[in-house]
């Protein structure tokens, strides 16, 4: 039995994600002036660090209209990760999507796939294979978000 709420789209608004994974229970383990770096090298591409605490990254995305309308959550990845967004699907309350990443710093290539509780929540998890400065390095993550109100703030974040 599908849910009343399967086709529904997810509501515009500021949403928090919060990302748990292997390689974020590692950052405690950074030293300050490493992660100081990263946090100005973050700023000057206009992106902010999330929270980082217990293995979790915690951060917020004002979500528009337009993109509550789209049928799967690719802006959750795209705006977040610099990553490409292919074969975006949904089913009833559940999505996947390729991830495909080709940077300067890392490359490789995921899926991500997650089922939408309700309009105002929805869980999922990402598994990735990637060279990063040519050390080959497999992620996967789990992710939690939810609906906190309609006005959203414009900082972007990256993760």
């Amino acid at each position: 039995m599908i849910p009343a709420y399967a086709h529904q789209h997810i509501r515009p608004g500021l949403w928090e994600v919060t990302t748990r994974s292997d390689l974020l229970a590692l950052v405690p383990h950074i030293p300050a002036e490493h992660m100081q770096q990263l946090s100005e090298l973050a700023r000057r591409y206009g992106l902010k660090l999330p929270k980082i605490e217990n293995g979790a990254a915690t951060s917020h995305i004002c979500i528009t209209e337009t993109m509550a309308n789209e049928e799967a959550p690719g802006y959750f990845f795209e705006q977040r990760s610099g990553c490409t967004v292919q074969n975006a699907t949904r089913m009833g309350n559940r999505y996947r999507l390729e991830l495909i990443c080709n940077n300067q710093h890392f490359q490789g290539n995921g899926t991500a796939e997650g089922t939408f509780i309700n309009p105002e929540n929805f869980t999922g998890s990402t598994e990735f294979d990637s060279t990063v400065s040519g050390t080959p390095v497999h992620a996967s993550a789990q992710t939690a978000a939810r609906w906190i109100g309609e006005r959203c703030t414009t900082t972007k974040s990256l993760l």
